[in-house]
């Protein structure tokens, strides 16, 4: 199994490094496959206009750019317009579609014409099997370099609800699926700094299910001060929690793989 992780969005070079730090000495502990770092220059999606949406296209590549040059991870971040596909493609090995905007065909195809890997975020609202389609948009250009990633796609009481049956659907595709636990215990319509903003306590339990189902990779943002982050601050992971968790998550991985 692969792990994605890092900081929500990016707020200063410090604390990309910081994480960086902490992820290279998982990486080195853990049996993971891979470790890639995702951090987001933009956050276009926040409830309030008032709200830190992060540094900015060229302030944020020069540091994700570093934090590859120090530690040589992979690197994937979000994009929200198909003008930034290509510059971002220059630093960023992955390639990141919002939920949101997963059945936007111009921004999709864009993004594949880098050659970049594609991770396609399962929009809500959005039946697990049309995925597949969103997968076509990218094979179009001649790219099958796709990971896609369920975060829960059905609307409870603020909540996004997982349904284990999407894990099953996406697997059909034939591509990886990863599961981001951080969004799914999300509460949304809640400030992400509210303390209510997230229900952190169902997180564990949320990726051990996910895990159980046989996916590829976990997603799990983490901050050195979650209830300092400026986004997500009730759901991101604190560092020192990431690793005993993932590692607990690969026993179940084992085990599941082992069938």
């Amino acid at each position: 199994m692969f792990l994605i992780s890092g900081p929500c969005v990016i707020e200063s070079l410090d604390t990309a490094l910081r994480v960086a730090d902490h992820l290279a000495g998982v990486r080195e502990r853990l049996p993971l496959s891979e470790v890639i770092y995702k951090s987001s220059f933009q956050k276009d999606n926040r409830s309030s206009v008032d709200y830190y949406m992060g540094p900015g296209l060229d302030e944020g590549l020069a540091i994700l750019a570093e934090v590859k040059r120090q530690y040589g991870f992979r690197l994937l971040t979000d994009i929200h317009y198909p003008d930034q596909a290509k510059p971002v493609a220059e630093v960023v090995d992955i390639l990141q579609i919002p939920a949101y905007l997963c059945m936007q065909t111009t921004l999709v195809v864009e993004a594949a014409r880098t050659g970049r890997t594609i991770n396609l975020k399962h929009g809500q609202m959005v039946a697990p099997s049309t995925m597949a389609k969103v997968c076509a948009k990218v094979e179009s250009t001649g790219n099958r370099d796709i990971i896609l990633t369920e975060r829960g796609y059905t609307f409870g009481y603020n909540d996004l609800v997982v349904d284990p049956r999407a894990f099953y659907e996406l697997k059909q595709t034939g591509y990886p699926v990863v599961f981001d636990a951080t969004h799914s215990i999300r509460k949304y319509g809640i400030p992400s700094a509210d303390p209510n903003g997230g229900a952190r306590q169902y997180l564990e339990t949320l990726a051990r299910a996910a895990v159980a189902t046989g996916i590829d990779g976990l997603f799990l943002e983490a901050h050195p001060c979650p209830s300092e982050a400026l986004c997500d601050a009730a759901s991101q992971l604190p560092l020192e929690a990431l690793e005993p968790m993932v590692e607990r998550l690969l026993a179940i991985d084992k085990v599941v793989k082992g069938f």
